[in-house]
């Protein structure tokens, strides 16, 4: 169906965009990752996702006590590969992750009484695993009604999947006030631009303080408790399939106690031909 030869007459771009596919799928590899690292950095994802607190010391005891030898330095690195940051107070809060180009702003929400949807959006990005991989997921959540307003796959953490979800997000409604955490995707005035264009403000987590995104923090593990840990997909589309169908679940069959047993969908009041998805 799609051709990767040098002479087709369609670039791979142009030919994703009239199959309605990701272009990275079309350029998926199952990864050479040996099988021990790729164990390791899949556990790595299950004990953040309950222990995000958990630091590299105290991450090596576990593994140990598992029979998975690994040092602390290598840990920290696939970490950082997998785009995990652990919980705790860190020096130099205020200082972004990025370049002149990358600017922190403060935290909005402190005391803030969140009344209506639109008012706060939740941003963040984290690790899906594949059989053979991984990927990661972006995701933008109405805080008032725990609505995913949009969301997107790559295999890569490159910007492109982060301004096109943006995009996505930004097609559907503008928030009042956009949060994130401090990481480089969101301090890039390429990504922050877009919402202050839009009449947004933004406001950014302390660095290494889940309770200040606790919403998207709380969607993550249900993604992962309720779909990927109980799936094992062997390819990016896979991935796609499947998380396309848990999310639209999650906002239009999955009722929530905190909204008094009413579907996201049904608090955030939106028309079926509004209902977010994926390219």
């Amino acid at each position: 169906m799609v051709d990767r030869s040098s002479g087709a007459e369609l670039p791979i771009i142009c030919q994703a965009q009239l199959l309605s596919l990701s272009r990275s799928g079309l350029y998926y590899q199952p990864c050479s990752l040996c099988a021990r690292e790729l164990h390791i950095k899949h556990r790595l994802d299950e004990l953040f996702t309950e222990h995000p607190f958990l630091g590299s010391r105290k991450v090596m005891a576990v593994l140990a006590g598992e029979g998975i030898a690994v040092g602390r330095h290598t840990i920290r690195r696939y970490q950082q590969q997998m785009g995990l940051q652990t919980i705790y107070p860190k020096p130099n809060l205020s200082r972004p992750s990025g370049g002149p180009e990358h600017h922190a702003y403060p935290y909005l929400l402190r005391g803030l009484a969140i009344s209506q949807p639109n008012q706060v959006w939740g941003v963040d990005i984290t690790y899906i695993r594949l059989s053979q991989g991984w990927m990661y997921l972006i995701a933008f959540l109405d805080w008032f009604s725990r609505y995913v307003v949009a969301w997107e796959l790559s295999q890569t953490l490159e910007m492109d999947f982060v301004l096109a979800c943006s995009e996505q997000a930004l097609s559907v409604a503008t928030p009042q006030i956009i949060n994130s955490d401090q990481g480089s995707h969101f301090t890039s005035e390429r990504f922050t631009g877009r919402f202050l264009c839009a009449g947004a403000q933004i406001s950014m987590d302390g660095r290494g303080r889940c309770m200040d995104n606790i919403f998207t923090e709380r969607l993550w593990r249900s993604v992962k408790y309720a779909e990927v840990y109980l799936s094992e997909y062997a390819s990016p589309r896979e991935a796609r399939h499947g998380l396309s169908r848990y999310l639209s679940f999650y906002n239009t069959g999955r009722p929530h106690q905190a909204l008094d047993y009413k579907t996201p969908a049904q608090v955030y009041n939106r028309s079926p031909k509004t209902q977010p998805g994926t390219a």
